[in-house]
């Protein structure tokens, strides 16, 4: 099979000239990193919600749901501080299926690697600019992450990279946020490895596993390991989907509620538990092909008004 070079190589400074933020969009943006840094840190005691599609494959249908979202998050922001999930490459577990936008900027299309560079800054930038949100995506590919971080306020390392050398070390230099997910064998072992060696600066994990990984005692575990690897910002953020919902997109509501009346049972749990990872987009569900307007193609997801009743639920509670 071989390697075999298809297109010129990228110019990397040339790339981050397209869409960069300037004026205002980056006032906002430094703005919204150092609120997020709060958070993390425990100087803010506002829930952070890292909500949005599972991915993002369609850029009108996106835009349109974070202009929802940014809305929103105004109502709720007392309580609430949002971050949009802006996930523009998937990762696959036999390497079928949709890859995401890094890699065909049309759902539908073949695969062009450079139109999708310049499709997902485009994309990432239009949220910024158009809605003040900061943004979060995946850290699939740890040497496509100087093409993106200037747009990125939280990037994720997921279950299936968490264990790698290379993603563990170049988290430990990037100046905002990372989420180091524990692992699809569920080992807490090896993501609190993961955190231990990213950890130079704010570093937190989310919560999600092959197993269900929400209810009281797991959290307790979580806490124990926490302590025991004696880890700086102790933040956990709690996925509410993928096998913690079996993939059943309104287990998600559930699933909040649980957590939340945990929060309020323990005060250990509240301390540290203080947020959660949501997927969610226009309409309900998901499906294989892009035919509905704001509906997944990947994972499915809650649609806009389910989201907005959780949301406003939650600031209630909080309330």
């Amino acid at each position: 099979m071989g390697i075999h070079q298809n297109s010129p190589l990228i110019d990397v400074a040339e790339v981050r000239k397209l869409h960069a933020l300037t004026g205002d969009a980056l006032v906002t943006k430094q703005a919204n990193d150092e609120a997020l840094a709060k958070i993390i840190k425990g100087e803010d005691k506002r829930i952070l919600l890292v909500i949005g599609p599972c991915s993002s494959d369609n850029e009108e249908a996106v835009l349109d749901y974070a202009h929802r979202l940014a809305k929103l998050q105004e109502d709720v922001k007392d309580k609430i501080f949002i971050v949009m999930r802006v996930y523009t490459a998937k990762p696959r577990t036999n390497g079928d299926g949709y890859k995401g936008l890094i890699h065909q900027p049309d759902a539908e299309g073949d695969v062009d690697l450079l139109a999708g560079v310049k499709a997902v800054r485009h994309l990432q930038s239009r949220i910024i600019t158009e809605t003040g949100l900061p943004i979060a995506d995946e850290m699939l590919y740890p040497s496509n992450l100087s093409f993106f971080d200037d747009l990125l306020s939280y990037h994720a390392v997921g279950a299936r990279s968490v264990e790698d050398q290379e993603h563990r070390f170049v988290a430990s230099g990037i100046d905002v946020p990372i989420g180091l997910k524990n692992p699809t064998s569920g080992n807490l072992n090896v993501m609190f490895n993961g955190i231990y060696a990213a950890q130079n600066q704010q570093h937190f994990l989310y919560n999600g596993q092959n197993i269900v990984n929400y209810h009281y005692e797991d959290l307790v575990k979580a806490l124990d390991k926490y302590s025991a690897f004696n880890l700086e910002n102790p933040f956990i953020l709690v996925d509410t989907n993928h096998d913690n919902s079996g993939k059943n997109f309104m287990e998600q509501v559930r699933i909040v509620r649980e957590v939340l009346l945990n929060c309020e049972w323990d005060e250990r749990i509240a301390d540290t538990v203080r947020g959660f990872m949501i997927e969610s987009y226009l309409e309900d569900g998901r499906q294989d092909t892009p035919e509905v307007y704001g509906k997944s193609i990947t994972d499915p997801c809650l649609g806009w008004d389910k989201t907005d009743s959780l949301i406003r639920e939650i600031h209630n509670r909080l309330s």
